[in-house]
């Protein structure tokens, strides 16, 4: 996609344009709109309608409530413009964001967020292929360069949440733990990153036993990749840490899911993705702080060497597990990445993102992770960044009490406390291995993929978690 700035240029004839009109309810803000009347199109938030005068052609969005516009809703309205230029079968268009130029790097994201389908399995004829391929935005001419910066910067948070989403959709006989430690080598390299990949040889070595018992069901070894991106002009300077489960297909092992729905197991390796597309990111935005990310990855199947229900696994860091089911295993690889984030890097912060329970979702359902914490001032951060970026989240308490749920007779911990409040007893387990780092755990099990088609956006992983890394990196540089 190539986006170009025109300042106070006046609208080309020959291309559609787009133009954001907040609700209105009496006298419409556009003298094209005088003939149409509320029920065709009054501006409701999301809602279009394309007027045609001989050539010309303009796509209004609506905005809702004027009031309440901000970077989401000119984030998802972009995404619902270039769905709507894609259907009716464009080249280019123009965006009019005079007046408006402080959406500019939202609305860059949403055109990114709304382009994009998986079509890798497709055949040519049947394959959704984006038909715009050029974007001009008509801007004041005292904004060109704060647009230009954002433009820049959208393209980049925009590109990296689709490289996400691109991985995230492959299966599992595509994406296994070691073909996405290829993937995170050549990003790596493109973004200048310093990489370090665990293989199954190292991770014995380094006492990852964790990961190891997790993937030990798998014909495709487990892998712990290690990502460095020094941006600090002190370089020695502690780092903010990212750390991702990405169990690449979850079965359940021997404690086997049921068969529907198993398909989408597929995603339980969107928080590990998420944290590789964050540091691509923040590398190629050049932030001025240093990070790590953590992606541990397994695939949990069953056969004659998967771990068991009833088994006692030692973690990186010695504490012990006794496993009660074999399908609460994203917080067993966790725990091994945390450990090691903890002892290797003693960062100055650690956040964890996973697909980690069903249980968020029935509280949450599809609309906000759960946000959990240790440390008051670091999650004002993350829900700072979490409304700045668009990519909700809902803060929800650890305790005494959920600990006690997780109490084991037999080892230090076991990794599921009942029925109950299953998220937090989930990360209350995790908060074992944060132990005085300050950290915070989200829950994406309900909003990193989609099986709806959204009028912003298509089915499948949707890269929650990104652009709120990103802002996060942003507060702490």
């Amino acid at each position: 996609m190539n986006f170009t700035i025109r300042p106070s240029a006046q609208p080309d004839q020959s291309q559609p344009v787009v133009g954001f009109i907040p609700e209105f309810s009496s006298k419409p803000p556009l003298k094209e709109l005088e003939a149409i009347s509320p029920e065709e199109f009054s501006g409701k938030k999301f809602t279009h309608i394309i007027l045609r005068e001989g050539k010309k052609r303009i796509l209004l969005i609506g905005l809702g409530d004027g009031k309440k516009v901000d970077d989401d809703t000119f984030r998802k309205a972009s995404g619902v413009a270039i769905r709507q230029l894609n259907k009716i079968g464009v080249y280019r268009a123009q965006f009019v964001l005079d007046g408006v130029e402080q959406f500019a790097q939202a609305c860059v994201e949403g055109i990114l967020q709304g382009v994009y389908e998986f079509t890798s399995f497709k055949d040519s004829k049947n394959a959704k292929k984006a038909k715009v391929d050029e974007i001009s935005f008509l801007i004041s001419k005292d904004q060109v360069a704060s647009v230009t910066k954002a433009v820049h910067d959208g393209q980049i948070v925009g590109e990296c949440v689709n490289i996400v989403r691109q991985i995230g959709n492959l299966p599992g006989n595509y994406i296994n733990p070691p073909t996405l430690a290829d993937e995170a080598l050549k990003l790596a390299k493109k973004y200048k990153l310093k990489a370090t990949v665990f293989d199954k040889k190292k991770l014995e070595a380094g006492g990852f036993r964790g990961i190891l018992a997790v993937g030990g069901g798998s014909k495709s070894e487990p892998r712990l990749i290690a990502l460095e991106y020094k941006g600090a002009k002190n370089k020695s300077a502690k780092p903010l840490a990212f750390v991702g489960k990405a169990v690449t297909f979850d079965s359940g092992g021997i404690s086997i899911k049921p068969w529907e729905k198993m398909e989408e197991m597929k995603f339980d390796k969107m928080g590990g993705v998420a944290v590789l597309g964050a540091i691509c990111a923040i590398a190629a935005l050049k932030l001025p702080i240093n990070v790590v990310a953590l992606i541990s990855s397994a695939e949990n199947l069953l056969d004659a060497h998967a771990y068991r229900p009833g088994d006692i696994i030692t973690s990186y860091d010695g504490k012990t597990i006794e496993v009660l089911t074999t399908d609460a295993e994203g917080r067993i690889v966790l725990a091994d990445a945390m450990a090691y984030a903890r002892q290797k890097y003693e960062p100055a912060a650690m956040i964890d993102l996973a697909t980690l329970t069903g249980a968020c979702i029935v509280a949450l359902g599809e609309y906000k992770a759960g946000l959990f914490g240790n440390n008051e001032e670091f999650i004002a951060q993350v829900k700072q960044a979490s409304l700045t970026s668009g990519e909700p989240s809902w803060h929800l308490p650890i305790g005494p009490e959920y600990h006690d749920q997780i109490k084991s007779d037999v080892a230090h911990v076991k990794n599921v406390g009942g029925r109950y409040g299953g998220a937090i007893t989930a990360a209350a387990f995790l908060e074992l291995w944060a132990e005085k780092t300050p950290w915070v755990h989200l829950d994406i099990a309900g909003v990193a993929w989609t099986t709806r088609e959204h009028v912003f956006q298509g089915k499948g992983a949707t890269g929650y978690g990104v652009r709120l890394l990103v802002d996060l990196a942003k507060q702490f540089a």
